[in-house]
């Protein structure tokens, strides 16, 4: 469910994973491995919520392609 907090709208980790094509663990490791940085905001229960930007930031990270080294 997507929630509206002070006219930014902010997504709920299991929205996130289905819109970048990715599972809970992935984006776990990547929040880990500092991906998006320390700014992940949470709900007042601890929960991470994303903006727009970090799904999209998600996103091209999940549709990156490496180039093999020559």
């Amino acid at each position: 469910m997507t929630l509206i907090l002070k006219g930014t709208k902010y997504y709920r980790t299991a929205e996130v994973c289905e819109m970048a094509g990715i599972s809970r663990t992935t984006l776990f490791r990547w929040l880990k491995s500092d991906l998006l940085g320390e700014s992940v905001a949470r709900d007042r229960r601890g929960w991470r919520l994303f903006t727009e930007q970090e799904v999209e930031q998600l996103k091209a990270e999940a549709n990156r392609v490496d180039e093999p080294a020559d």
